[in-house]
């Protein structure tokens, strides 16, 4: 018998041909191969809201052949990737193919490898049209959306604007949190740090000031740290209490998609679209010599903390073989996933996890690399004991003032001995023997005046985060949602964090006065929950949407006759650049393809220009200007201001640091851990010293 086997991506193609066998032939429908048409709305809301799907256009030769090979074959399988998503493309599937919905061809495989594609195989299940209608129910609400509200942007605000159900919100959350950045009232605060030695060490440590008799204190000026300062003068410092205790620090859990993005933020320096897209990489398979293909983690798209037994076994053999029993926790770890995790999958953990990163760094790219390391280390470190730490918290008086100091040491190392997770703040030091009783030296005592600071802008680990605890979206969503956001110049990237452009605050107090819900956070996230509900079956998804519609519908006609012959002025950013035609002032607009300088006495001076970002380096080439650029696919280069005359280029980064080798003012540049120069014939290379 010939069995055909359909995947949706062809990167695993290779991998599960290679575990089926000859009996089998495993194709890709790259894909989606149905949807809504881009021309029109294609939903009949008079009935049922029943779409009108197209086969894909650019998607005919595919639909073609997986007929052909239909029709060869004596049983089909629908092996597409076990989410919503692929659920529905399977349903797609079935209906081009003429296959019956109650078949039990669809098969789902957690890992790729041999032992998950084989259980995916010999557990054929019937299409789950719960899951079907929750993703038609989405793809459907961000049509209604998308398509009802953009041309309202358009008529309003600039044409070729977009709304979404998602992304709009998205882009409410960082509007506001920037409001509040710009709305905040800094308040004074002061401290008192004292430096002092005990006396079994001349090691100083540090005791911060707490209280005056008997009372925690707050200081809000100078006048009353000078006052409290004063009071200390001459005093002695005496050891009151000394508390001692054992502190068990746990590991943190696998990941699941939400923290497999924000650490790989913080720890890598990973954009979201790079991390999933290199987290597919390393579930469909990759080439590793002398094993073949194979699926290195298991599937990266879930926000569930369960492990398999056969994987947490795994875990413990490598464990106790490489550090020994008392890493191996005296019973199970067993993570809670959150109330609405959805349970299909796996935490994202290696397949294999006796496949070390460094066994196979060799047949992996440096991203693969990095992100499996992480991936992999994270795991094995979730299923290792505490770590245990002996704490010390010393109170300290002198004349009726407080103070406290706190140290720890690791008394057992446990799961820190291989992984931490990254964290904000930095932990206690050590501190030297202390009694009670003992009369402590000072060393210096100081005042310190604070201001209080005001929320940061989100990164996009921070941001990931708070689309998490909001319900906004899902975690499959969460990477398109930012690549959107910034595509469209709603939001642009400052460094690492993520900033509104004036589009974005334009559009968004709009939506604001007009759409109210649409950029709730809240009922944004009731909308997600009633989508969870239409997965298990708990709702109607044509019900579910009527809801919607019908409300949402008599919003739009109200703010089509109160925006009635009114548009919205986006603003435009100064700048110090002067225009080379008229002299007056350039500032920053933003057109279809992006931002740009233009002239400020526009119409009567049309001069525009690109924005270029001098990096103050120093052409090696010709002593011009270098300047950061970017790339078609928007990647950071540097390249000389005089080009095409010049055809110097880099993708290394220029530092403020010149050769000494050349001494005659030569850019250095950075990549990795050094630092060289690029002027032809130098050479000059040195190791970037690393702060301590």
């Amino acid at each position: 018998m010939s069995k055909l086997v359909i995947l949706e991506s062809p990167g695993k193609v290779k991998t599960v041909q290679k575990y089926l066998g000859s009996d089998y032939k495993v194709v890709a429908s790259m894909g989606h191969i149905r949807d809504l048409p881009k021309s029109k709305m294609s939903i009949d809301f008079e009935h049922d809201f029943r779409p009108e799907y197209v086969e894909m256009k650019d998607k005919a030769d595919i639909i073609k052949n997986l007929k052909e090979e239909a029709s060869k074959a004596d049983e089909v399988f629908l092996a597409t990737d076990p989410d919503r998503e692929g659920e529905a493309i399977s349903w797609h599937l079935a209906y081009i193919l003429d296959l019956p919905l109650n078949a039990k061809d669809r098969v789902t495989f957690n890992e790729i490898t041999k032992s998950g594609v084989e259980a995916g195989m010999q557990s054929p299940r019937s299409i789950d049209l719960n899951l079907v209608n929750a993703q038609q129910a989405r793809r459907l609400l961000d049509r209604i959306v998308g398509y009802k509200l953009s041309p309202f942007l358009w008529k309003k605000v600039r044409r070729g604007l977009s709304a979404g159900r998602v992304q709009s919100v998205a882009v409410r959350m960082i509007v506001d949190r920037e409001r509040q950045i710009q709305n905040f009232k800094p308040e004074e605060y002061w401290s008192i740090e004292a430096k002092m030695t005990a006396p079994s060490s001349k090691k100083q440590f540090e005791a911060v000031f707490t209280g005056m008799d008997g009372e925690k204190t707050e200081l809000h000026s100078e006048a009353e740290t000078n006052a409290v300062l004063k009071r200390l003068e001459g005093a002695e410092y005496t050891v009151s209490e000394i508390k001692k205790s054992v502190r068990r620090k746990s590991p943190a859990p696998p990941f699941t998609t939400s923290t497999l993005q924000q650490e790989a933020s913080k720890k890598l320096g990973f954009q979201t679209a790079k991390t999933m897209k290199t987290a597919q990489s390393l579930y469909e398979g990759v080439d590793i010599e002398g094993m073949g293909a194979v699926g290195l983690i298991t599937y990266m798209r879930t926000d569930s903390l369960r492990i398999s037994d056969e994987a947490r076994n795994a875990a413990y053999k490598y464990i106790g073989d490489v550090y020994g029993k008392s890493y191996i926790p005296a019973s199970p770890k067993i993570y809670k996933s959150k109330a609405n995790a959805q349970d299909a999958h796996e935490a994202i953990r290696p397949s294999t996890p006796s496949i070390t990163p460094d066994s196979i760094k060799g047949s992996l790219t440096t991203e693969q690399y990095k992100l499996y390391k992480l991936i992999w280390e994270r795991f094995i470190a979730s299923q290792m004991s505490n770590a245990l730490l002996d704490t010390v918290s010393v109170d300290i008086t002198a004349n009726g003032c407080s103070f406290k100091a706190t140290g720890f040491s690791v008394k057992f190392d446990g799961f820190t001995v291989l992984y931490e997770e990254s964290k904000d703040d930095e932990e206690n030091k050590v501190l030297p023997k202390i009694e009670k009783g003992d009369i402590l030296k000072l060393k210096n005592i100081e005042g310190k005046q604070h201001f209080t600071q005001p929320p940061a802008r989100y990164t996009e680990a921070s941001f990931i985060k708070a689309l998490e605890e909001n319900g906004i979206g899902r975690p499959s969503t969460y990477a398109p949602t930012i690549s959107t956001i910034i595509n469209r110049l709603y939001v642009e990237r400052d460094g690492k964090q993520l900033k509104p452009t004036a589009l974005g605050e334009v559009t968004t107090d709009l939506m604001k006065n007009c759409f109210k819900k649409i950029v709730d956070t809240k009922f944004t996230a009731e909308m997600e929950s009633d989508l969870d509900k239409v997965e298990i079956g708990e709702q109607n998804w044509v019900d579910t949407l009527r809801e919607f519609y019908d409300d949402f519908d008599e919003t739009l006609k109200k703010a089509e006759v109160t925006m009635e012959g009114k548009r919205v002025k986006v603003p435009v950013e100064e700048t110090d650049e002067v225009c080379e035609v008229c002299g007056k002032p350039m500032v920053i607009k933003i057109g279809r393809f992006g931002r740009f300088l233009a002239c400020s006495g526009f119409p009567d001076c049309t001069n525009t220009k690109k924005i270029v970002k001098d990096t103050g380096g120093v052409c090696p080439k010709c002593g011009k200007k270098v300047l950061q650029k970017k790339s078609k696919k928007g990647k950071k280069y540097y390249g000389c201001e005089d080009n095409p005359n010049c055809d110097f280029m880099t993708w290394d980064t220029p530092v403020s640091d010149k050769c000494p080798k050349c001494n005659d003012g030569t850019t250095l540049f950075k990549k990795g851990g050094k630092m060289f120069c690029l002027k032809e014939g130098c050479g000059y290379e040195v190791a970037i010293k690393k702060e301590k």
